[in-house]
């Protein structure tokens, strides 16, 4: 099937329509070595804090931290993959960081309908990362969401 010919509502995730307060998702994501590495370099941001033993062992952290906007990243798949899925657009994104997040640490990134506003087709999301029991980072999000007209 050619592009021209593809139905492209196959490739959506919810529409507006389907969307319902308190509907919630989550991913969960184990930081690695290479993930930090990685996301070091798409961002730019070499922190030797991150990427530097010595020098984080003499920080506040005591020893090396991932990037806060790396748990940021984990909010930013659920919504384009799993709710509302593809076809969405970030509109806007707060964000509190609350703990930080170490090698090894398994992050859950959760989102929640929180408002609807069908005259925009705009959904606002309760936002929050969490390690264990204890939450790393939280926020709110604006989404705009496809409708089904």
């Amino acid at each position: 099937m050619t592009q021209s010919t593809r139905d492209f509502s196959e490739l959506y995730g919810y529409r507006f329509e389907d969307l319902q307060l308190d509907m919630s998702a989550s991913l969960s994501k184990t930081v690695s070595e290479a993930d930090i590495l990685m996301f070091a370099g798409v961002s730019g941001d070499n922190n030797p804090v991150h990427l530097d033993a010595e020098f984080a062992a003499s920080t506040m952290f005591g020893g090396r931290i991932a990037h806060g906007m790396l748990s940021a990243a984990l909010i930013s798949a659920v919504f384009g993959t799993r709710l509302p899925g593809p076809g969405c657009i970030y509109l806007s994104q707060t964000l509190k960081f609350k703990a930080p997040v170490k090698l090894g640490d398994t992050v859950v990134a959760r989102v929640r309908v929180k408002e609807l506003k069908p005259e925009k087709r705009r959904a606002l999301f309760s936002t929050v990362c969490t390690v264990g029991e204890s939450v790393v980072l939280e926020g709110e999000a604006e989404i705009l969401v496809p409708s089904r007209d």
